[in-house]
Order: structure tokens, then C-alpha cells, then sequence
């Protein structure tokens, strides 16, 4: 099967989990999931994997060992590429993430001195206007209140510093195009969009 977008039923399901996030709900419409949210996003990375590598879909169920919320079910169905990129669908419609959403100690290190360098520093400012001139967000999930310790508290990245994490981010807005075929376009675009962020990240980071 060739990847024909979402159609509506698949923003529906989420609206209806959201609301009602049990198992009834979940055995009820698991067809709907199965043929309307899962085997489009399956599709659409099968047609992606030449291009952005491998990828796998999570699970849709959620851990609740450790979390006060204990609602049994994701409501996005989210995949992630094996060289980069992510992607989410949820009643809200599609959204595309690309970078580093959380490092390690030794990783956070090297970013941090990459920042700090003029010339790599400098580089990682002017892809971050690239992507802002495309509409799309940089952020991270975390940030330090201020500049880590042994960096100059006004140097002129002092914002990036403070991050622990750097990822491109875009929600899409909701449109016709979403139930398509064009809506694989709409993620190469971003993703082929981030690759110098990408890049920049595996060379510095």
C-alpha cells in the first residue's frame, strides 16, 4: 500500500482517547487505530526509509510504573528515524521534530564548548535563523535558570548554553493536505530542512 495520508477518523480516535483514555475505549476502536492511525504512519515511513533511514513506531501503550497519571494509553502515535527526525500524530494533527532532545553528561560537555566556540558557535546560530525563517521552533525540554558554571554569564550564546538539549520543532497546522499523499512532502521538507542542525550536532556533539 502506498501512503494516502490520515483521514479524519484518525484525529477523531485521538479526540475520543483523550477523552475517554480506558480500555474500553481502546478495545472498542483498536480497528480504527490498527487502519487508520498505524498503518498510514507505517506506509509513510516505509516511503521515507530511502531517504531519512529506518524507523520504528512506539508502543501505544504508556509506562505508568513510576507516574502519578496512570492512564493506560498514548495519545499520539509517535515514531522516531534511526539517523534522526521524529514524528507525532495526535488529535491535534502532525508534528516533525529533529536534533537532540536530551544528552548524556559527556555529550551535554562537548555541545556546551561547541557553543561557546566563535566559529562552531557562530555556525549553530545561523542554522538556527535558517530554521526560525521556516517557521519552525528550536527549543529544548530543559534549561538551566542560568549560564553553566565556568562559561561567561553574558556571553553573547549565553541562551544556548543554558540548554540541555537542542531540537527543531514544528506542529503543522491542521489542513486538507494531512488526508493526502502530500502530506509525506510536508515531513521531507522539515526533515531535509534540519539536516544542518543534524549535522552539526553529530560533528560538535
Amino acid at each position: 500500500m502506498t501512503f494516502q495520508g490520515w483521514p479524519v477518523e484518525a484525529l477523531e480516535f485521538y479526540d475520543g482517547l483523550e477523552a475517554d483514555n480506558s480500555k474500553t475505549y481502546w478495545t472498542a476502536h483498536k480497528e480504527t487505530y490498527e487502519d487508520k492511525v498505524r498503518a498510514p504512519m507505517t506506509e509513510l515511513l516505509a516511503e521515507l526509509e530511502p531517504e531519512f533511514g529506518p524507523a520504528k513506531i512506539f508502543r501505544p501503550y504508556r509506562d505508568v510504573r513510576f507516574s502519578a497519571d496512570k492512564s493506560p494509553y498514548k495519545t499520539s502515535c509517535a515514531a522516531s528515524f534511526e539517523r534522526g527526525g521524529y514524528l507525532q500524530l495526535t488529535a491535534q494533527g502532525l508534528a516533525a521534530g529533529a536534533g537532540a532532545y536530551m544528552m548524556d553528561s559527556p555529550r551535554l560537555a562537548r555541545f556546551r564548548q561547541a557553543v561557546a566556540d566563535d566559529s562552531s558557535g557562530a555556525a549553530l546560530t545561523r542554522i538556527i535563523a535558517d530554521l526560525a525563517a521556516h517557521g519552525w521552533s528550536v527549543t529544548s525540554h530543559e534549561q538551566l535558570k542560568t549560564v553553566p558554571r565556568g562559561f561567561d554569564k553574558e556571553h553573547p550564546r549565553a541562551d544556548l548554553l543554558r540548554h540541555k538539549g537542542l531540537i527543531a520543532w514544528h506542529q503543522f497546522p491542521l489542513k486538507p493536505w494531512l488526508g493526502t499523499a502530500k502530506a509525506r512532502t510536508h515531513v521531507q521538507q522539515f526533515l531535509r530542512g534540519c539536516r544542518p542542525l543534524q549535522e552539526w550536532l553529530a560533528t560538535h556533539a
